[in-house]
């Protein structure tokens, strides 16, 4: 009669095949484990919309970009996301209001704009995010905290949508004039984001 000895919910053999014997301690391991292993979530940017709103008492101008990418991924509760999109990118209807923005913003120095953001990963389907971002612009940082962003869920996509509350001042911008008025501070930037979860 063949000696047995009980292991967690499986029963070792005495001279068993040691393939056998693996199998036996892997399923013992697994389901044994109190909690398994969460993999972590990853999304895409599949098309954006950013537009940034400057406002003069003579005009009001918006610039738009669709050429942004980003990623995401939510991990051990966090999710964290980057977005980067080309200055040059941004379209307002005049190309030499354009080219003079870049100048502005020293575009040819620091051709990108980049925003990270994070948030708890609980909030990642809720209908409002409330996100933490970094922007980096013109050679600067900001940090903006407490941002809303609006959540819909388009079959297998997400879209956020909201504005950046950004400031010239945030990037040590000298406002651009017309007139010998300079524009407003404020240029919000109004984001419309579709993520593909992978």
């Amino acid at each position: 009669m063949r000696k047995e000895r009980a292991l967690g919910p499986v029963f070792l053999v005495r001279n068993a095949k040691p393939a056998i014997v693996c199998v036996a301690l892997l399923a013992t391991a697994l389901f044994s484990a109190p909690v398994f292993a969460q993999p972590d979530t990853q999304y895409v940017l599949q098309q954006s919309s950013l537009t940034y709103h400057m406002s003069h008492p003579m005009h009001e101008v918006d610039g738009t970009s669709h050429a942004a990418r980003g990623k995401g991924i939510c991990h051990a509760g966090q999710c964290d996301f980057l977005i980067a999109a080309p200055v040059k990118s941004f379209d307002s209807g005049d190309t030499n209001r354009d080219l003079h923005m870049l100048e502005a913003t020293r575009g040819a120095q620091f051709p990108m704009i980049q925003v990270r953001t994070h948030f708890p990963e609980s909030e990642s389907t809720a209908s409002t995010i409330y996100a933490d971002l970094e922007v980096q612009f013109a050679g600067q940082t900001a940090h903006y905290t407490h941002v809303p962003f609006q959540r819909t869920q388009q079959g297998s996509a997400v879209r956020i949508v909201g504005t950046v509350p950004a400031l010239c001042s945030d990037f040590k911008i000298d406002r651009p004039s017309f007139l010998t008025v300079a524009i407003k501070n404020e240029i919000p930037v109004h984001v419309d984001t579709t993520w593909q979860k992978q």
